[in-house]
């Protein structure tokens, strides 16, 4: 027991390090940093949607510089294909075939703009989301952990854009939504960025200890009213459900499926480990309800058409 509160301890000590070091090049954002952060620790998938220009590759860079990891970065267009992600086999000087591995092989992925390529190559990222794993040609092959993608969007209204599956979309575990910043923070971006450099960004958390922390969540331990409390929350977004509310029934096409359970669970134990508690309760379900069922309610026509949001359904629901 005193080994896990040394290792709690440490957690909250890297992670105010680790913010520390992303505050030198992001100013503000600290509540998508720490919904960042709350995924990694859980081993899940982040997804950054917003317009272009809010610094959203800046804050994954950053957040990768602070941390000892193996990076890739892939800039998603139009003609990318999927072997330009995940690898080829190419015919060597032996006349036998060798895999070449692509930029999916790194610790942390960077996906720019993942919407401005179709969905088939959107697609071969599906399987190394999941399975930590990739298949070419017939054989497999592992990722090395930790694995997580960092994904940025730019809003699907925009031109030359495509929606990502529902499949996909799934496998994320929380959609942020990055907003402008606000008068005072967008002078000091302003101030900061046009004069000299600024500071480098140290690295604070390596391998061994991120893959610890990510034990350490697993091994939190929730108690039941927790569970079903967060269980109660996902079943009220289906409309076909005897417990879902009037707006459910009245605005969504499609509710969200287990894995959101499962994902309000791990990102509310991971929230309560950096505030210091033993054990999660509802308001850290709370904490990252939005980020987990805003991409995975569907909203119909009528709720489109009359301006009503996911962030006004998961509010009603809360």
């Amino acid at each position: 027991m005193s080994n896990n509160v040394e290792r709690v301890r440490l957690l909250q000590d890297k992670i105010k390090q680790l913010k520390t070091e992303i505050a030198k090049q992001i100013i503000g954002q600290d509540e998508i940093i720490h919904l960042i952060i709350l995924s990694i620790l859980s081993r899940g998938h982040s997804l950054l949607v917003g317009v272009p220009g809010l610094a959203k590759t800046l804050m994954i860079k950053s957040i990768s510089d602070a941390l000892d990891l193996s990076f890739n970065r892939i800039q998603f267009t139009p003609d990318l294909m999927p072997s330009d992600i995940l690898g080829s086999e190419i015919l060597d000087a032996d006349r036998s075939f060798k895999f070449i591995k692509g930029p999916v092989f790194a610790n942390i992925i960077l996906a720019d703009e993942i919407n401005r390529t179709p969905p088939k190559t959107q697609s071969a990222l599906l399987e190394a989301m999941q399975e930590r794993k990739v298949t070419v040609a017939g054989h497999d092959f592992v990722l090395d952990k930790p694995f997580f993608v960092l994904a940025t969007q730019n809003p699907i209204e925009q031109e030359g854009t495509y929606p990502l599956p529902e499949a996909q979309l799934d496998r994320f575990m929380f959609s942020l939504y990055v907003d402008y910043p606000d008068f005072d923070q967008e002078v000091e971006i302003v101030q900061r960025t046009t004069v000299g450099s600024s500071g480098s960004i140290e690295p604070v958390l390596n391998r061994e200890q991120i893959m610890d922390f990510q034990d350490l969540v697993r091994e939190v331990p929730v108690a039941p009213n927790v569970v079903e409390y967060a269980v109660g929350i996902v079943r009220k977004t289906r409309p076909g459900r005897d417990e879902a509310p009037d707006i459910v029934r009245e605005y969504v096409r499609y509710g969200a499926g287990p894995r959101a359970s499962q994902n309000l669970i791990l990102g509310a134990k991971a929230h309560a480990l950096t505030q210091g508690k033993a054990s999660p309760d509802a308001e850290d379900v709370r904490v990252v309800a939005e980020p987990v069922l805003r991409h995975r309610i569907l909203r119909n026509y009528k709720a489109e058409a009359e301006g009503v949001d996911e962030r006004q359904i998961i509010e009603s629901l809360l």
